[in-house]
């Protein structure tokens, strides 16, 4: 098992049921192929760099979580298409 870090920035403009519920499917997403979530930080609102679909600001969620080599790539392709999400990368972890 590897150790992954999973940065997510979340549109700022939805309510936060809405914005829960999108964290809900990220954890679906990491469990359904193998991984086992440690920690979830989350770092807040905060300005984006430049405007990402029209929007200044983002949520953001850094999930650290435990996997084989072959799941973030099938989470980042999920999380492709998923609502909500403005921006992710998943990135190993060294120990």
């Amino acid at each position: 098992m590897n150790k992954y870090e999973l940065a997510v920035v979340l549109n700022a403009k939805i309510e936060d049921e809405a914005r829960e519920a999108t964290l809900e499917k990220v954890k679906d997403l990491v469990a359904r192929f193998g991984g086992t979530i440690s920690d979830i930080e989350e770092a807040g609102k905060k300005k984006l760099a430049y405007e990402i679909q029209k929007m200044p600001e983002g949520y953001y969620y850094f999930v650290h979580f435990e996997a084989e080599s072959t799941a973030p790539a099938e989470i980042e392709s999920r999380m492709r298409i998923m609502d909500n999400v403005l921006r992710y990368l998943c990135v190993s972890q060294d120990a």
